[in-house]
């Protein structure tokens, strides 16, 4: 009787020979290696840049808050490029519509914001302010509701009491248009309608002294 416990194959079952190579083997292993820090390096270089045009480098601009989209607690200015983004329709939450193309003529600050976002409710009435003390001067504060409720919108709308022109952006339209990375974000446009500021954080009096020179400078008041 056959004790062996070597196994047998199978009838009409190829034969395998495992591989005892261990030279061919630890090369394998040398290549999956390779491959997968590869990969890490090029994701990590992608998130890198990613990250780098979000505006999330540089300045004292942080996010506190992961993922898109983000808050931003600190504040920078980015450079412009002039650029002009596309005219915009806005329906107000009083229920009139505002159509960017009819504030050519005016230097125009663009604020972006949220409910949820603090540090867009702790700049709210520096803004107030601003365009209390400047719309005689036919300077126009618009702000635009990003991925938010109406309802908490109307709500932050009525808790800060902010009375310059308000309304949603709920298709993200207007903010993608603008290359909105973050609230808050406020932008400001010449006369023609082109972005020549972008200041990435809460609104500050720093801020406003820097915004008033530049549209002095636009002015030439």
């Amino acid at each position: 009787m056959n004790t062996s416990t070597q196994s047998r194959a199978l009838p009409g079952a190829p034969a395998t020979t495992p591989d005892r190579n261990p030279a061919r083997t630890g090369a394998q292993r040398l290549v999956v290696g390779l491959v997968f820090v590869a990969t890490v390096a090029l994701l990590a270089l992608l998130g890198a840049k990613l990250a780098a045009d979000a505006g999330w480098f540089g300045g004292t601009a942080t996010r506190v808050a992961s993922g898109v989209p983000g808050i931003f607690a600190g504040g920078q200015f980015l450079p412009s490029s002039a650029r002009r983004p596309a005219d915009f329709a806005l329906q107000l939450f009083s229920g009139e519509t505002l159509r960017s193309a009819d504030l050519r003529g005016k230097p125009v600050l663009v604020n972006f914001w949220a409910s949820w976002c603090a540090p867009c409710r702790e700049e709210a009435p520096v803004l107030e302010q601003f365009w209390r003390d400047h719309r005689d001067q036919g300077i126009v504060v618009v702000g635009i509701d990003v991925w938010d409720t109406e309802s908490d919108a109307r709500r932050f709308i009525k808790d800060t009491g902010v009375t310059y022109p308000n309304g949603p952006d709920p298709r993200g339209k207007i903010a993608v248009d603008y290359g909105l990375s973050g609230v808050p974000e406020t932008v400001l446009l010449d006369q023609e309608g082109r972005i020549v500021r972008k200041w990435v954080g809460p609104f500050t009096e720093q801020t406003k002294q820097v915004l008033l020179r530049e549209i002095a400078r636009l002015t030439g008041s």
